[in-house]
Formats: structure tokens, sequence, C-alpha cells
């Protein structure tokens, strides 16, 4: 039996992380071709289909009142604002390194928790990961900024992003701890997808996209939105939080290495430099120190 949850266990942490470690590189394809409005309302309306019946079905849709307000707020910093300055940021910033940039998301939660007055993350070994984790941030961004090989603002949206999802996490499980993961994300894709659903019709491309534009869109919505949510939410109540926010380690290896391959992008020296010292700064951060038995 416990043979079999293991199992289950790593074939959601492994579908999370290949999930999670392509929106990139399907973000890379249809910004060149759709508008950012009509990337994020099609991820969100895609998703909002798929997993409001799941939560229909299995009965958890109906949350209380006082949770809608943050329902909102987890919208907007979940989704309004991270995959927003992701699409426009990725113009001119490669995927593997936006992956990379969002494999900071660990640092800025310990960072908030520490904040907040949660002392577990005051513990040498996570101070020293959200230390190195911001060297890496500082060298990566700075020798790609010297040495022109990527757009300095462009990178902030995207760092920036990281720390908006970081902060949706942070505040969703402070208030919506009670609430299925199925329906807050259910709900906060349905609340995104009507405030987008205007300046999305306004942006529509004046010619038919390429089918690999389309096909980047629909996999947006249907594998790296509604699918991966689903799955990580699966993932988070077999594993908890901790163990399952280390899904951003693989992800990021394979946001550089199908940059690379597919759209040949390059490996700059700011991402050899900062690479190494972000991930190890992001599993210091969110690791915990076992106790003796």
């Amino acid at each position: 039996m416990r043979g079999e949850q293991e199992n289950r266990y790593i074939g959601y942490y492994i579908a999370v992380s290949a999930l999670w470690g392509i929106p990139y590189l399907f973000v890379s394809i249809a910004v060149k071709e759709l508008s950012v409005p009509v990337i994020v309302f099609t991820r969100v309306f895609i998703g909002a289909l798929i997993l409001i019946p799941l939560a229909l079905r299995s009965g958890v849709l109906r949350v209380p009142r006082s949770s809608y307000k943050y329902i909102a707020l987890y919208a907007i910093f979940e989704m309004f604002i991270p995959w927003t300055l992701i699409s426009d940021g990725q113009k001119k910033v490669s995927s593997g390194l936006a992956g990379l940039l969002i494999a900071t998301v660990p640092i800025w939660a310990n960072l908030l928790a520490a904040l907040a007055g949660d002392r577990s993350v005051r513990h040498p070994r996570q101070v020293s990961g959200i230390f190195i984790g911001f060297l890496g941030v500082v060298a990566l961004v700075g020798v790609d900024t010297f040495m022109d090989s990527h757009d300095f603002v462009a990178m902030l949206k995207i760092l920036f992003s990281a720390f908006s999802y970081a902060f949706a996490t942070f505040m969703a499980a402070r208030h919506l701890s009670g609430v299925s993961g199925v329906s807050v994300n259910g709900l906060a894709m349905a609340l995104t997808a009507v405030v987008f659903f205007i300046p999305a019709m306004r942006s529509l491309p004046t010619e038919t996209p390429s089918p690999r534009a389309l096909f980047s869109l629909l996999a947006l919505g249907l594998l790296c939105t509604a699918l991966a949510f689903y799955y990580f939410f699966t993932l988070l109540h077999l594993i908890g939080a901790p163990k399952a926010s280390t899904v951003t380690y693989p992800n990021t290896a394979i946001a550089i290495a199908l940059g690379v391959i597919l759209l040949r992008e390059p490996v700059t020296i700011g991402m050899w430099v900062g690479f190494p010292m972000v991930l190890l700064g992001s599993y210091l951060a969110t690791s915990r120190k076992r106790r003796a038995i």
C-alpha cells in the first residue's frame, strides 16, 4: 500500500515538473503572433472550463462568502500579474532564462514567511539559502545586462512575477487553507477570464495565427494551466507544501533544455553563473532539518 502511494506521488511529481517546465517554451512561440491579453485569456478560460466542472462533480465548489475577496487577491497575484508580465517579458527574454528567474519563488516565499514572523525559516540553512539565491539573481541579471544578452526591464518583470507567485501562495495558505485548491483556482481563472475578455477581443490578430502558435496556445490552457494545477494540488495533498514546492528544480532544467534544443536559445554567461546559485539557494531555503528519531 505504501509502495503504491509512493509510486502515485512520483507520477504526479514528474507530471507537474514537466507541465510547469514547458509553458515558457509555448509562451515564447505564442507571443510572437498573439497579444498578451489573448494568451492570458485563453489560458484561464480553458482552465476554468475544466477545473470548475471538476469542482462541481466533487462537491467542493461552494466556498464561504468571506473567502471570495481572498480568491480575488489570489487571482491578481497568481494569474493577473505574473501571466501578463511573463508573457510580455518573454518578448525579450529567452524561455530558459524565464524559467530560471521563476525558480526564485521558494526564496521569496521564505523571505515573506520570515517577515511575517515564522521562526522556522530563520534557521541558518534557510537564511543562507535566501542569501545565496539573491546573489545568484544579482549575478544573473547583472551579468546578462552588462553583456547585453537580455533586456534588464524584461528580466525585472519576470523576477517580480516570481515574487507575485510567492505572495499568492503565502496569502492563500493563510486565508484559503480550508478551501479546495481546485475550487480556488477554477474560480480565480474564471474571474481572470472576465477581466481579460475585452482586452483580448480588442487585440485579436488580424491574420490567422500559424498552427504552431495555435497549438502553443491550446497547450498552455489545457496542459500548463488546467491539468498542471489539478495535478499540483493533488500532489500537495499527498506530500505537503515543502516537498511539493521542490518541483521548481526540475522545472527550471526542463525550461532551459527545451529552449536550447527546440528554440536554439543561447545559454548565457549570466545563466552559467546564476543557475547553480539560484537552484542551491532555492533548495536550502525550502529544506527543513530533520529531527532525530
